[in-house]
């Protein structure tokens, strides 16, 4: 079974779509953007692991917010 959220590469701007089944929530740039996106979507924040089973994370994992895959944030 796939993961029900899925988590894209950074883009240029450091932000990542996110996909919860078929329907696209955002664009989160960086985890804290990412649990509010899952929260709006009906998601208890404190019950998601962002290592889990439940996000897969295309072209890098919850460390990588730039399309250089460094961890480093974009300032905003």
């Amino acid at each position: 079974m796939a993961a029900p959220v899925t988590v894209y590469p950074p883009d240029e701007d450091g932000g990542r779509r996110v996909r919860l089944g078929d329907a696209i929530l955002g664009r989160a740039h960086g985890p804290q953007d990412l649990l509010a996106l899952l929260e709006r979507a009906g998601w208890e924040p404190d019950e998601v692991a962002l290592d889990g089973p439940l996000i897969e994370w295309r072209g890098g994992g919850p460390a990588v917010w730039r399309p250089d895959g460094s961890d480093r944030r974009w300032p905003r």
